[in-house]
């Protein structure tokens, strides 16, 4: 019994702090395609608004997400100072399917790896392509799961808003 009131109460602070847009995504080590360890909370500092994609090679709606976005990011990086970081979340034997595909891509995003989904399990989604909009502190202010056309616009005009131009 307490152990179910326990966990009403956590799932209720959960559903209350997204509510209140205080979700964030914690500081969590990526690899660069080289291996090298980043820290996310770094990367999202190079930019007013981050985008986070969280794709993998087999991901049909993932690349067709990341190539409908290629053609928008230029002005969204010019305009809006907004970033694309598009995390792979392909095992560690399929990541070297990575960089042969992102050649044909020729994708302008900075790709890292969370081969064993720590940030995945961290922030709780289990389809992707998963998107979020996060600030320079690490504060969700957007996200979204799955991909249709002309979800690229939608995202657009969310960073617009959000990003008050």
């Amino acid at each position: 019994m307490r152990l179910s009131i326990y966990f009403t109460l956590a799932l209720a602070l959960g559903f209350t702090t997204l509510a209140m847009g205080q979700q964030q995504i914690s500081t969590a080590e990526i690899k660069t395609l080289k291996g090298e360890t980043v820290d996310l909370a770094d990367v999202i500092q190079e930019a007013d608004l981050t985008v986070v994609s969280f794709w993998a090679t087999w991901c049909k709606p993932c690349q067709a997400e990341l190539d409908a976005i290629a053609d928008l990011y230029p002005e969204w990086q010019e305009d809006l100072n907004v970033q694309l970081v598009a995390i792979t979340i392909d095992t560690q034997r399929q990541l070297s399917k990575v960089p042969g595909l992102l050649s044909t891509k020729g994708w302008e995003y900075s790709v890292y790896s969370d081969a064993n989904n720590v940030l995945k399990n961290q922030l709780g989604f289990q389809a992707i392509p998963q998107t979020y909009v996060v600030d320079q502190q690490g504060n969700i202010l957007y996200n979204h799961s799955g991909y249709t056309a002309g979800d690229e616009y939608d995202l657009e005009d969310k960073l617009k808003e959000l990003s008050g131009k």
